[in-house]
């Protein structure tokens, strides 16, 4: 099974008041999910974001922002970009791929010995 991880693509302070304690300073941070596999590393498109208060340590969500903080969200929502889908394959997946083809070259080779002997 795969574990998933969230690497940071940006993060930056806000000066918006939070909703909760009304006291400006704001953290916003945007993700990319990275997918850790033994045969392969995959880098997503998928981009999440979560925005804490830095005094209260509230997790914001968008069910509570003002049109400030949607504002400033949205910006900074632009310049966050993802790194590019890729999808790399691990050494143990190379290995595995060598073994099967040497167990169906070393089979070809035995079919085609005991064919030309009769």
């Amino acid at each position: 099974m795969a574990k998933e991880k969230l690497e940071v693509l940006k993060e930056t302070e806000l000066t918006n008041n939070c909703p909760e304690c009304f006291n400006q300073g704001l953290k916003l941070s945007f993700y990319q999910k990275h997918r850790y596999g033994k045969l392969f590393h995959k880098t997503t498109n998928e981009i999440t974001h979560k925005m804490v208060c830095n005094r209260c340590g509230t997790t914001i969500y968008p069910v509570s922002w003002t049109d400030d903080i949607e504002r400033s969200f949205k910006y900074y929502q632009k310049m966050a970009t993802p790194k590019r889908g890729s999808l790399k394959f691990t050494s143990l997946f190379w290995i595995l791929v060598l073994v099967f083809v040497a167990v169906v070259a070393v089979g070809v080779y035995i079919a085609l010995q005991s064919t030309t002997q009769f």
